[in-house]
């Protein structure tokens, strides 16, 4: 009896290290797969034959060097040769080196991922060690719902920006985006909208940012809500394909919330970086532009990304997708402008010459838009905001002719009204990323008015003489 436990006890070493090396190689890392040879190396890219019959485009690939292995992604396919975008920058690749055949790339989030910081490949870059894998595998490459099985987009939420709540209110699953220049502060809205406290997660995509805003943006913004963020980031001295990849891996990771049935807040801050990392690998393998440099596969990753966001299938959650669109020269129907324009639920349009008297957020009311707003608004504040466009429209319009002294008070009961009512509207629309957020946007600018007007307010009741 003794002798036959001492046997098991010695043999459950071996059975447990055996059970290791077949799960190791089970793996799909070390199964045989098809394999070829590097032909030709040029800037952004290179050739392989070989893989022709056996690779799809979009798919993935391992260099194998004498630094060891490398991805890139398949981006163009001839009869005889690939061609490969190398996903690292500066990848030392060598002719006739081996190239094996990887597959889709493919991510299996979980709920660990929460509150860290990954890079397009999910991994951690944050120094918190590795990060816990989920059992189901993602491509990053899915496609969007049928549109016949989502659900309606029906539930308003408050983000706690005035001017957002007020002007162009937002959705659950609903897909907005922010249109400024350089410099006019998207990113700080982005962090004040990133606090709504109506998300179960949030999942940010940091596309071409400076590296020291990184750390900034999630320390000093998120804060206390990064215990529910997952953050992803590539740097603007990072590959075009690690670029492009980033928004892909974050929305990957977006659905897979939303097939849990949480409701999900996706950022991309800039759609515009993604495009251009689009540009830089299409034209490395050979595509030709269309419009302003952009080749035409540019306008058909756009909708592709954007419309895997929105609300999900029955019973599933949504995902509401806030993405910042950087118009270059502040023009705003630049190619990746309009045609994002066109894709979105609504468009938040930010004035340098806001920016520029002190007014922040710089939004322009006038011409921001949320399409879904009606949902959000109850009949009475609809009114109410066509009526606050009405005023608004009006102040502007006379601004120039007030400036040389053309208005007379009593001649334009509007313009009256205007000039009274529209700067205390402009002083309730600021906020800085450093103020409260308004937990009701209607009610603060009603004080604020009543207040002007002498009205008596709770808040301010009435000082009677002794």
């Amino acid at each position: 009896m003794n002798t036959t436990l001492l046997t098991e006890d010695a043999l459950s070493p071996k059975l447990t290290h055996l059970g290791d090396l077949a799960k190791r190689y089970a793996s799909p890392e070390f199964s045989v797969t098809h394999g070829g040879r590097v032909h030709t190396i040029a800037a952004g890219h290179y050739t392989v034959r070989g893989l022709s019959r056996y690779v799809r485009l979009g798919e993935f690939v391992a260099h194998k060097s004498a630094t060891g292995i490398h991805l890139g992604e398949v981006v163009r396919v001839e009869p005889d040769l690939i061609y490969v975008c190398p996903i690292e920058p500066g990848e030392p690749i060598g002719i006739h080196d081996v190239v094996i055949r990887k597959g889709a790339f493919r991510i299996s989030p979980s709920d660990g991922w929460c509150g860290r910081t990954i890079n397009s490949l999910c991994e951690p870059i944050d120094g918190l060690g590795p990060i816990t894998e989920g059992l189901e595998r993602r491509s990053i490459s899915n496609t969007a719902p049928p549109s016949m099985t989502r659900q309606r987009v029906e539930n308003g939420f408050k983000t706690g920006v005035r001017a957002i709540d007020i002007f162009s209110p937002l959705c659950l699953g609903q897909r907005l985006g922010i249109f400024a220049g350089s410099g006019v502060g998207k990113s700080t809205l982005l962090s004040m909208l990133a606090r709504a406290d109506a998300f179960d997660k949030v999942v940010i995509a940091l596309v071409g940012e400076r590296g020291r805003e990184v750390r900034e943006f999630i320390e000093d913004t998120l804060g206390a809500n990064m215990k529910k963020a997952i953050a992803v980031v590539a740097t603007s001295d990072e590959s075009p394909m690690l670029r492009k990849m980033a928004p892909l891996t974050a929305v990957t990771i977006a659905e897979h919330f939303r097939d849990k049935g949480e409701n999900v807040l996706f950022i991309v801050d800039s759609v515009t970086r993604f495009a251009h990392a689009i540009r830089e690998v299409a034209t490395a393998s050979g595509e030709p532009p269309i419009a302003r440099g952009y080749p035409a596969s540019v306008f058909t990753e756009l909708p592709r990304l954007l419309e895997r966001a929105g609300p999900g299938p029955e019973g599933a959650g949504t995902i509401t997708a806030i993405i910042s669109i950087l118009v270059d020269g502040d023009n705003h129907n630049d190619p990746i402008a309009d045609s994002t324009r066109g894709i979105l639920d609504g468009h938040i349009v930010l004035q340098r010459s806001l920016a520029e008297e002190g007014r922040y957020p710089p939004i322009d009311p006038l011409a921001s838009i949320s399409r879904l707003a009606r949902k959000a608004w109850t009949p009475d504040q609809e009114k109410l905001v066509s009526r606050l466009k009405v005023l608004i429209h009006r102040f502007e319009e006379t601004r120039d002719l007030r400036l040389i002294g053309g208005y007379r008070p009593g001649a334009d009961p509007d313009l009256d009204m205007a000039v009274k009512q529209v700067p205390i509207i402009y002083d309730v629309l600021k906020q800085s990323p450093g103020d409260r957020e308004s937990l009701d946007a209607f009610a603060d600018l009603a004080g604020a008015l009543k207040a002007a007007a002498g009205v008596p307010t709770p808040s301010a009741p009435i000082q009677r003489r002794a």
